[in-house]
């Protein structure tokens, strides 16, 4: 009889989640534990992670969304109330506060009795990947890189088995970066954060291995399955390369690439939403197949993330298809079954020569922080994603269901779309304010005062700003409280757009459709005795995935309109004020973050109150149909979510809304438009 071969222990099992409060996201951790998933991943909401107390005027509609509100150590207590931190690997995501956070978590840790220095997780905390992607960054990049480094430095000493950043190439890929570029500009942010270390003289040279042991990094997995495989190989190479020849890292296991993955949600399509099931399973091989570059940590996307928020179910369909893999398959019981494979090392030897080449180009220009303030990182981005659009448009990159295949059977999954999905009670932003007032009321105003003084003061210098934080954590401070404290001394930061560097992604061929769109926006900015016709693409609230606003913003440009972009997180007073402002034709809001029903509204009721009654309004973003529905009695002109995959089909539809709103005539050489 043959002996069983030995398994290798399976990689950590994370669901990304939290939602409403931190008691419901409680009993949604502990029912996900019981289920068999071995690590926490936190998804806080977007006022936590920028800086921003539930009851700041930005936060309106965006409290418990997509993430959970934690605005102090009372909401850390209850998170984990029950969940034992010394025996729970707890990811966070979470970034420009990040300090904030993982003082709030030690504290926590340390009224549960636990030793501290035994906590085990990661904090993201790569706020390079927000310049470019995700927009919760809130300082500017030199103490933003201060608050990394001492957190570093910080954790080194005291919780040495903390990953306290996670290099983040994961959003890059989903602002468009191509496996070059992913490799490349995530290298670069590991090499300007353990410069930065190494420059700061906090943690001497001979220890810098430990420092190099608990990099981390967090991956994208597309479904292109060799490209994405040989993309870890080539991770793992660079990093190996990278520590020995650069910081002198001679043990090979302070060396070794560790990394953690969400396989890809850019890819999960609106339409035929249960093809995203196959998706998601081929993107996590990607990661898990191959030993020698195999994940530590896996989380899945649910099948029905491009419809809404995932219910309870939904994330455990994507749990069980981890530990399906890992517990009823035979992979873990072999070495790496891709060694020796031509075809791997060749896309691996390639992809790795992009990156280094890549690298070289950015190093050149000083770093990535240099090459984030001058725009270069970000235009590279948004020109990558511009092509990735087109060859989706043109069908020269096939999506299932979308632009091929897309005859269907009527869906079960789906029948009830509005109980496909999650929906948050619209009454828990008004539980977590009355609750944030309450602990305002209720603390030591003067200890407060106090222990935010000495923020300041400290922040002014060169000392190490975790002792100051975790003070403020243990008196009561607040996380807007903190962060404004912050603000203060370091100021705010306005990342790059990279929209206007952006070159053209879609030439307007003779007799195509944006030749013909071109037409229709030059004719309808001679109708109305306008220069140009001009379109304002506008994000309001805290949401700052920005990247469907970019591609807008660059496709109408390229089909002749003005277009007026100013970035994310604005107020829809200062969205209102600049239409009124740049007397815009047209007012476009992209809003991803599920707060579209209290903040478009909000637009309208603004822009009439100013006497705008014939500019349309048009919204973008991940939209339930009721709520789309909803939006259109309130005045919207018209609604797109993710299932409109043709840009210049949706600047067309823009056009008919501006004649439509301005009683001219349809544009009757316009090609036949989508319809919601």
């Amino acid at each position: 009889m043959t002996e069983p071969r030995k398994r290798d222990r399976p990689w950590l099992m994370r669901t990304y989640a939290g939602h409403s409060t931190a008691s419901d996201s409680n009993a949604l951790y502990r029912r996900n534990l019981a289920k068999g998933q071995t690590g926490l991943s936190v998804a806080f909401d977007l006022p936590t992670q920028t800086g921003y107390d539930s009851d700041h005027v930005l936060a309106r509609g965006e409290v418990g969304r997509v993430g959970v509100p934690v605005g102090h150590v009372g909401d850390m207590r209850t998170l984990f109330d029950g969940i034992p931190l010394e025996r729970t690997n707890t990811s966070m995501t979470i970034n420009a506060t990040a300090m904030w956070l993982l003082a709030l978590y030690q504290v926590v840790a340390e009224e549960q009795g636990a030793d501290v220095a035994a906590l085990t997780g990661t904090t993201q905390n790569d706020i390079v990947k927000e310049y470019l992607s995700r927009g919760t960054h809130v300082f500017p990049p030199g103490p933003s890189v201060r608050l990394i480094t001492d957190m570093i430095a910080y954790t080194v000493g005291s919780i040495p088995k903390w990953n306290p950043i996670n290099i983040c190439s994961y959003h890059l890929q989903e602002a468009g970066a191509t496996p070059v570029q992913e490799i490349a500009y995530a290298m670069c942010t590991a090499i300007s954060v353990l410069d930065a270390v190494r420059d700061s003289g906090q943690v001497p040279a001979e220890r810098m291995g430990e420092v190099v042991a608990r990099i981390s990094f967090f991956v994208n997995a597309g479904v292109r399955f060799v490209e994405e495989m040989c993309k870890m190989r080539a991770f793992a190479r660079l990093w190996e390369k990278v520590t020995l020849e650069r910081y002198g890292v001679t043990d090979p296991k302070q060396r070794r690439f560790r990394y953690g993955v969400q396989v890809n949600s850019l890819g999960l399509t609106e339409a035929q939403p249960e093809n995203n099931v196959q998706r998601i399973v081929l993107e996590m091989l990607a990661v898990t197949l191959s030993k020698d570059a195999r994940a530590r940590a896996v989380q899945l996307p649910a099948w029905n993330e491009a419809l809404g928020l995932p219910r309870p179910w939904d994330q455990q369909w994507s749990l069980r298809i981890q530990q399906v893999l890992a517990y009823e398959s035979d992979l873990l019981e072999y070495g790496d079954i891709f060694d020796g494979s031509q075809v791997i090392e060749a896309k691996t030897e390639e992809l790795l020569a992009g990156a280094e080449a890549e690298i070289a180009k950015v190093l050149e220009m000083g770093g990535v922080i240099p090459a984030v303030e001058s725009g270069y990182l970000k235009s590279n981005l948004v020109a990558s994603h511009a092509a990735r659009r087109a060859r989706i448009e043109s069908g020269e990159d096939k999506i299932i269901g979308v632009n091929c295949f897309d005859t269907t059977e009527p869906s079960p999954l789906t029948a009830d779309l509005d109980t496909a999905i999650m929906v948050v009670d619209p009454a828990s932003e008004q539980s977590v304010l009355a609750a944030l007032e309450a602990w305002r009321a209720e603390r030591d105003e003067a200890a407060v005062q106090s222990t935010l003084a000495e923020l300041k003061t400290v922040a002014a210098t060169e000392a190490n700003l975790m002792p100051a934080t975790l003070a403020c954590a243990r008196a009561g401070v607040t996380t807007g409280e903190w962060a404004f404290a912050l603000r203060e001394v370091f100021g705010e930061y306005r990342a790059p757009t990279g929209v206007g560097g952006a070159p053209v992604a879609v030439a307007a061929e003779p007799g195509g459709e944006l030749e013909q769109v071109r037409a229709a926006v030059a004719a309808t900015a001679a109708e109305l005795g306008a220069g140009k016709l001009r379109l304002l693409v506008g994000k309001p609230g805290l949401d700052g995935h920005s990247n469907g606003a970019e591609q807008i913003a660059v496709r109408a440009r390229d089909a002749g309109f003005e277009v007026v972009y100013q970035g994310i997180r604005l107020t829809p007073e200062q969205i209102v004020s600049a239409a009124v402002a740049e007397d815009v034709h047209c007012v476009g809001l992209s809003i991803l973050s599920g707060a579209h029903s209290e903040l478009v509204p909000d637009v309208l009721k603004r822009l009439r109150r100013a006497g705008v009654e014939d500019v349309p309004v048009i919204v973008g973003g991940i939209i339930p149909a009721a709520d789309g529905e909803a939006l259109k009695a309130a005045g919207v002109a018209a609604v797109f979510t993710p299932k409109d995959f043709g840009i210049t089909t949706i600047i067309g539809r823009i056009v008919d809304e501006i004649r439509l709103a301005n009683k001219l005539q349809p544009w009757t050489s316009a090609p036949t438009a989508a319809t919601n």
